[in-house]
């Protein structure tokens, strides 16, 4: 299993409507990232800041993401998110969402007294 983080730019004048719409995302979306080997996921509002936390628990990352990238359905969710983001300035040329480091996890492991 690998841990993801990706942050990207949720304009303003559509914050409302990005949030109603991630209030009930659409079933057919959902078993798609199922199916693509994306457990945990999450994403967060900050500011103006979108920041995803998902857990990928396949063996061919990009193959899975291009399946879903493949999907009907999720083009057509993602033709309605598009338009509400923008990618954050350290973005390279092409990419939607940045994918970020992680500098530091814990599970809950233990901790030696």
């Amino acid at each position: 299993m690998r841990r993801y983080a990706q942050v990207i730019e949720l304009k303003p004048e559509h914050r409302e409507e990005y949030i109603r719409y991630h209030q009930q995302v659409w079933p057919t979306v959902l078993a798609r990232i199922e199916s693509c080997n994306i457990r945990n996921y999450s994403i967060y509002l900050y500011g103006a800041l979108l920041v995803a936390y998902f857990e990928y628990h396949g063996s061919d990352y990009t193959a899975d993401m291009q399946k879903m990238a493949a999907d009907p359905e999720t083009q057509r969710w993602w033709k309605i998110m598009d338009p509400m983001q923008q990618p954050v300035a350290e973005a390279p040329a092409g990419a939607h969402w940045l994918e970020i480091p992680e500098v530091f996890h814990f599970d809950g492991a233990s901790v030696a007294k």
